[in-house]
């Protein structure tokens, strides 16, 4: 297996290379052109899969604000054990092994429940501060919201100001 590319590393879904292999000239163009159409498939999948962790993230970020916004705690174990013993059901129903998948969803978990704890440190900061930081989760930026609305200040006629 090769070493992962880190984020320094110039990525763009422009630049993969669907035809990259260290096999090419070493099989049976046919061979090669089988292996290439079902890896085209797997390709697909995976993009799948990223937008849909995209997407999962994005809800368990809301997540995390509310639990910071009413102080509950970044971690759910009953609702956590629920959701492994359902995944290794949907697991064995769909011929996949359960064990597999119990190791990603606990690795999905534990990454969800390092971005709560960042959210609800931030949550922390607005409320001992005022100031609305940016939060970085693994290179993840997001403006953490604060706990309360911000009132927006309009000017009164008489000069002073009034709040919205």
């Amino acid at each position: 297996m090769t070493e992962p590319i880190h984020a320094s590393a110039n990525l763009s879904v422009e630049a993969f290379d669907p035809g990259a292999s260290s096999l090419t000239g070493a099989v049976d163009p046919a061979v090669m052109a089988e292996l290439l159409s079902i890896r085209s498939s797997i390709d697909n999948f995976d993009a799948t899969l990223v937008y849909l962790l995209a997407e999962r993230f994005k809800a368990t970020q809301r997540v995390g604000v509310l639990k910071a916004k009413h102080q509950l705690p970044a971690g759910d174990p009953n609702r956590e054990l629920a959701q492994i013993q359902r995944l290794r059901a949907l697991a064995e129903s769909a011929h996949l092994d359960p064990a597999f998948a119990e190791k990603f969803l606990n690795f999905i978990i534990s990454e969800v429940i390092h971005h709560h704890q960042a959210i609800s440190e931030s949550h922390s900061a607005v409320a001992a501060t005022g100031v609305v930081p940016v939060v970085s989760v693994d290179g993840q930026s997001f403006v953490a919201a604060p706990a309360e609305p911000t009132k927006i200040s309009q000017p009164k006629s008489d000069g002073g100001t009034q709040s919205q």
